[in-house]
């Protein structure tokens, strides 16, 4: 293998690893899953491509002065590719919305694509064992206490993440839905950030304080 074909190969990985690492955070209660649908893994394969395209493409003509390392070629290929995959030209008013065109429009629809793609396939699993995990679970006992465990467990939510939960715990509070409901939407909404294996680990943890 020649050097110029081991770094472009190395920018296709480094295109790779960005488009992965998008979904992973992405979907933090199921990364696995989003890699493994077909939108994530087109969108992971555009991220390479377009990395490996920029490598080649500069390679085909003239580096800035002073870029001589292979290590900074790929790195400097690799992330401007994906800066300009992310950029939009322009943007217009659709709605209520801003509609960015340009490269980003196509990662966004991919995006979009992806999160219908693992909502479908977590829904029905996801009801079975929230609805299994807050069984006869008080949700006035738990409202405030099961939160703040779950976030004490994970350690590294942030605290717009925490606003964001106990702004729809407050919602729920102060809805009129029946108990055993509003129940189960907190153990959605907190699935959501931790996982269900750590909804279920604290609920049996908390088990007598919060029945």
């Amino acid at each position: 293998m020649s050097p110029d074909t081991g770094n472009a190969l190395l920018a296709c990985l480094l295109g790779e690893a960005v488009g992965g690492i998008e979904l992973v955070g992405r979907y933090r209660d199921a990364p696995a899953r989003a890699l493994r649908t077909a939108p994530g893994g087109s969108y992971v394969a555009i991220n390479a491509v377009a990395s490996i395209a920029a490598f080649l493409m500069a390679e085909s003509l003239t580096w800035p002065a002073g870029i001589t390392s292979p290590v900074a070629k790929v790195l400097l290929s690799g992330l401007g590719a994906m800066a300009i995959f992310r950029t939009a030209f322009f943007t217009v008013r659709s709605g209520d919305q801003d509609v960015g065109i340009g490269p980003s429009a196509l990662l966004q629809i991919l995006l979009q694509a992806v999160d219908r793609a693992v909502d479908r396939g977590r829904a029905a699993p996801r009801a079975e064992s929230v609805v299994r995990i807050m069984s006869n679970v008080d949700f006035e006992k738990a409202k405030e206490g099961l939160p703040a465990f779950c976030m004490a467990l994970m350690q590294n939510a942030s605290a717009e993440e925490q606003q964001s939960l106990a702004r729809q715990i407050d919602a729920l509070a102060s809805s009129g839905m029946p108990p055993a409901i509003k129940s189960y939407l907190l153990g959605l909404a907190v699935t959501g950030l931790v996982g269900e294996a750590v909804l279920e680990k604290a609920v049996a943890a908390l088990d007598s304080q919060i029945r």
